[in-house]
């Protein structure tokens, strides 16, 4: 598996690292666990509940952008290095989330996009140019 593969498997899996914090507070009901979410006043539970909505909803622009970089011939390189950056800024987003450092967790998520949006311009370039 490449590097990059690698990268977006991690990023598929981790917002369940995510929600499996949030899930961890007391009372927890399976029966109707949004509901339950919905209704914690604990910050902490709802800010992993958040992170893990985050990190679905970037998701699917950094596989993407993966998978554009690879198919216009962008150097494997930067696109492995770009993956692992982007991984890495999204690990620290949830931590920083959860524990409620919101000017890290802002730079983070920068970060995250930054790489996401290198990755599509590199390919846009590669096709183009």
């Amino acid at each position: 598996m490449s590097i990059a593969y690698g990268c977006i498997l991690v990023a598929a899996l981790l917002p369940y690292v995510w929600v499996f914090i949030a899930k961890r507070g007391p009372g927890f009901d399976n029966h109707d666990p949004r509901a339950w979410l919905a209704r914690q006043d604990n910050p902490r539970t709802r800010r992993a509940n958040a992170a893990q909505l985050n990190a679905f909803e970037a998701f699917a622009p950094f596989a993407a952008a993966v998978l554009m970089a690879q198919a216009a011939g962008v150097d494997a390189a930067l696109v492995a290095t770009l993956s692992l950056v982007f991984v890495a800024m999204r690990v620290l987003h949830g931590i920083f989330y959860i524990t409620d450092l919101h000017l890290l967790r802002s730079l983070s998520w920068t970060a995250g996009l930054a790489c996401v949006l290198w990755l599509m311009v590199s390919a846009a370039l590669r096709v183009a140019g």
